[in-house]
């Protein structure tokens, strides 16, 4: 299948596309700004109480006729230029398919090197989030704003956790082995080869070389000398340090030990700051870095909790030498000592993130509708993914019943080549979902290849269901055509037989917000859907009933710029409690209870309101081969920019063959 790198087929169509596109663009602008202005957010109304009250009226009395006059003169150029784009839409390709081909600029590539499925196995991360690019004025109906800048920082953060070391904790301890219930580190790495003890109790067994992602290449070929030694990770797992900490018997070091590490992290010089233009990002209220926020791995104010910084000496140790050491920007699985006490029957690691996990190969987003966003978004996760799929959907009238105003706001980046794609729309989309092409992206990859030079594939799932409460129907419908547009999508990209299979598949994933959730009565059609019975639920006993440890991904837009809440360091902190996690997430709707989430006490049923999935199948893969969940993640750190919680899963895939 040929991969569309361009919307038109030919560059004549591009050009007038562009044009008219171009006389449609300002009419569309000042509209969006008209409706923008009269539609404030709650920190902007925070922001105006010290101000007098006649200021905003003022402002918008004296704006609102401009705009108005300015609009009425680009009507008849908006009228020319649609009536032109709206049959080029007939010709548009379904998505852009983008690679980078300066591989200097994607640090995470550079890592990469190619499976030959000769080891033990191999490790998958993919993760999905719901980002809310709509154009300004309709993205403030979810209480975010600042749609361009907003999505300049969601792809800075994104890439700057993903491109992190996955540095992995352990605690020695006769009755807790599970990995350490720390927050996320800065750890300051011996020199290559040097595998010193660090004090208090942590000990390098691999070592490793990472520069941030903005010193250009990671020097991939150090990276493969040093991972030739001992407490070598699984095959594929880039970038991996494992620190092993000698605790107590709860699973947390000694006082004495806790003073060593912040007595010395105390001696450590700040972290480097953003490379990035600040003056466009705070725009924005939470893309400004306070007291911590520890989003961007850059930030020159991260709190101690996330970011500490351990030094490597034996004994008393220069501070000369100490300026020349390189810090390590570290992903540690956290765990709370209680969960894991509650969950120990739990087979795979899970947590409440305020990172994206180190080593992320796959990313799934939906609500990428606005195109200008999507190209800055593009832009920043480009230094991190080589291959992108994005302006996915159709326009117009073109393939689906209705007419089109934006695409489906899908987008997937992915460190492995793409090698198929496919984009289907749902037609029986109601309301104001019926203005979008939502529908389904699939997606079938190359992760690596046998020394047989058979190619190992996965497969990927990405879609965003019909979002109105009452819409069952529709949505079981919706389900019901993923199905079979899967099966269709497997069939019809397959070259393997059986009796001479050219492929192995290594995975199937599918992702994204489906709009329902597990705990909520009037989502019961949904629940028993038998999407279930083929796809596994990592977060999901059955029916109604989700584990303990899974929490809801819908925010409460009311409260998206408290305090409390407004970093992912201090979202992360509130999750973990029950309490907080009433105050800021919505719940399963009641007709018992007022639609006001804030401030309840009530008891409710579940852990909010999960309508972000990750699902991985077995059905039709590699038969020699095993699939199991190694970590499960809430992220927090796009705190601020969006009212959904990012959500990551890494599946091991194990081949059954011991490491030579």
């Amino acid at each position: 299948m040929v991969l569309y790198t361009s919307p038109f087929p030919n560059s004549f169509l591009s050009i007038l596309h562009s044009f008219s596109w171009g006389l449609i663009f300002p009419c569309y602008w000042l509209a969006d700004r008209l409706v923008g202005s009269f539609v404030p957010t709650t920190y902007e109304k925070r922001q105006r109480a010290d101000d007098p009250c006649y200021f905003h009226a003022l402002c918008i009395i004296i704006t609102t006729p401009i705009y108005l006059a300015l609009l009425v003169a680009s009507l008849p150029f908006a009228l020319i230029g649609f009536l032109l784009w709206s049959p080029l839409q007939s010709a548009r390709r379904p998505y852009i398919y983008s690679r980078l081909k300066d591989k200097n600029h994607a640090n995470g590539a550079t890592l990469l090197t190619e499976w030959k499925a000769a080891g033990s196995g191999k490790s998958f991360c993919f993760g999905s989030a719901n980002v809310c690019l709509l154009p300004d004025s309709l993205a403030r109906f979810n209480n975010v704003f600042n749609t361009q800048a907003r999505a300049k920082e969601i792809g800075r953060r994104i890439r700057n956790g993903a491109s992190r070391p996955q540095i992995k904790i352990y605690i020695d301890s006769p009755t807790n082995t599970s990995i350490s219930a720390a927050s996320f580190s800065s750890l300051v790495s011996p020199q290559a080869g040097d595998n010193r003890t660090v004090n208090a109790g942590i000990k390098r067994t691999t070592s490793m070389e990472y520069k941030g992602d903005n010193c250009g290449s990671n020097n991939g070929e150090e990276n493969r000398e040093d991972k030739g030694g001992s407490g070598e990770p699984h095959e594929g797992e880039e970038n991996t340090c494992i620190v092993r900490i000698n605790g107590e018997e709860n699973g947390h070091m000694s006082d004495t030990e806790t003073d060593t590490v912040n007595g010395q992290a105390r001696a450590s010089g700040p972290a480097e700051p953003s490379l990035e233009g600040d003056a466009e990002i705070s725009k924005t209220p939470n893309h400004k870095q306070k007291e911590g926020d520890s989003g961007s791995l850059d930030s020159c104010s991260a709190s101690r909790e996330s970011l500490v910084k351990v030094r490597v000496g034996d004994g008393t140790v220069d501070q000369s030498s100490v300026n020349n050491k390189l810090l390590y920007k570290a992903s540690i699985m956290k765990k709370t000592s209680v969960r894991k006490k509650k969950h120990t029957d739990e087979t795979f690691d899970h947590e409440i993130s305020a990172f994206f996990p180190a080593n992320l190969d796959f990313l799934c987003l939906q609500e990428v509708f606005d195109k200008r966003a999507a190209e800055k978004l593009k832009e920043q996760l480009h230094h991190y993914f080589e291959y992108i799929v994005y302006d996915v959907g159709v326009y117009s009238c073109n393939g689906c019943c209705s007419f089109k105003f934006v695409n489906s706001g899908l987008l997937f980046a992915s460190r492995y080549p793409v090698m198929d794609a496919a984009y289907h729309c749902y037609p029986n989309g109601r309301g104001m979902d019926s203005l979008a092409s939502k529908g389904a992206l699939f997606l079938k990859v190359q992760v690596g290849s046998t020394p047989q030079d058979q190619r190992i594939v996965g497969y990927i799932s990405c879609t965003h269901l019909q979002a109105i409460a009452g819409d069952t129907t529709v949505r079981c419908e919706q389900l019901d055509m993923l199905q079979d547009w899967l099966s269709e999508f497997r069939k019809s990209t397959s070259s393997s037989s059986t009796a001479n299979p050219e492929e192995l598949v290594a995975f199937d994933v599918l992702c994204g917000d489906l709009n329902f959730d597990n705990c909520s009565s009037e989502d019961k059609l949904e629940q028993q859907h038998s999407l279930f019975t083929h796809y596994k639920d990592p977060c999901r006993v059955g029916p109604g009933e989700d584990k303990p440890w899974a929490i809801g991904t819908l925010l409460d837009p009311e409260g998206l710029y408290d305090e409390e809440v407004c970093t992912p360091d201090n979202l992360q902190k509130v999750l973990e409690s029950e309490e907080g996690r009433k105050g800021y997430l919505v719940y399963p709707t009641s007709k018992n209870h007022s639609s006001s989430q804030k401030g309840r006490k009530a008891s409710l049923k579940g852990n909010g309101r999960r309508i972000d999935y990750m699902l991985y199948t077995e059905e039709g893969l590699y038969l020699e081969w095993k699939v199991e969940v190694e970590e499960f993640s809430f992220i927090t750190q796009l705190a601020g920019l969006t009212d959904h919680l990012p959500v990551a899963m890494r599946l091991m895939v194990s081949t059954g063959e011991d490491d030579p």
